[in-house]
């Protein structure tokens, strides 16, 4: 991985435009896709708490609202990047993204799973994407896995862990270091947390809660490092995968 690649693919650019197909098969799934048991509706979880903010503010123009916002950042981030740095946008970079994050989600278990298992000294139980499937349909679970990557790498890393360390800084005049290691803590037993709510939610279990935490670590320091984009993917294309097992 060349230093140029490295920069490159961190930048809004590449990094929001990359995760744009996943916005927008997500968006087309949720609208096909049939309701769930009882003829309820269902979205990630992780969407709903962002619309809901927005539903608060503007009622039943909430969700218009909250894509409006939504693709504004998105192109005034990505125009901004551009007349800094202008410039064509390379295929290459994106294609050898996808690459990279193809292999980040093929290890991620691994890792993350090896983790658990030294921390507990037993191996986590899979994540019940199968019963999920069983009980929701394929492309439901589809959606909501597309989902997990692009909403609640928004949610989890950059609106949560990003508002508790500059609350931390500010608020309570911690160190940058403190204060990001400690929203990235939290963020992480948040997003663990996450999953158990709600009537979709998986039964609270040590090894899965334990499993996830450390997925949301490995999340935000993937974030950091890579940016929204891959971070986002490898989320997706984890689920994917559970999904094809």
């Amino acid at each position: 991985m060349t230093r140029a690649y490295w920069q490159a693919s961190r930048a809004p650019r590449y990094s929001l435009l990359f995760a744009l197909p996943l916005l927008v098969f997500y968006q087309i799934l949720a609208a096909i896709v049939p309701p769930g048991p009882g003829g309820i509706g269902v979205r990630n979880g992780a969407d709903v708490l962002l619309e809901a903010v927005f539903v608060w503010i503007a009622g039943p123009w909430g969700p218009r609202l909250f894509m409006i916002c939504l693709i504004a950042v998105g192109v005034w981030l990505v125009a901004r990047d551009l007349r800094a740095h202008p410039g064509r946008l390379s295929l290459a970079v994106l294609g050898t993204m996808l690459v990279e994050s193809i292999c980040l989600a093929l290890a991620f278990g691994v890792v993350v799973g090896g983790l658990t298992a030294a921390i507990l000294g037993a191996p986590p139980p899979p994540i019940l994407i199968s019963f999920q499937a069983e009980q929701l349909g394929r492309w439901t679970v589809l959606m909501l896995s597309l989902g997990a990557g692009i909403y609640e790498e928004l949610l989890f890393r950059v609106v949560l862990v990003g508002l508790l360390a500059w609350g931390a800084r500010r608020l309570l005049g911690w160190r940058p270091l403190i204060a990001g290691s400690v929203a990235t803590v939290v963020g992480a037993l948040v997003f663990s947390a996450f999953h158990y709510i709600g009537p979709y939610g998986d039964a609270l279990d040590v090894y899965s809660f334990v499993f996830r935490t450390i997925a949301g670590l490995f999340f935000s320091g993937l974030y950091l490092l890579r940016g929204f984009g891959i971070t986002a993917w490898t989320h997706a294309l984890y689920d994917v995968f559970l999904l094809l097992r």
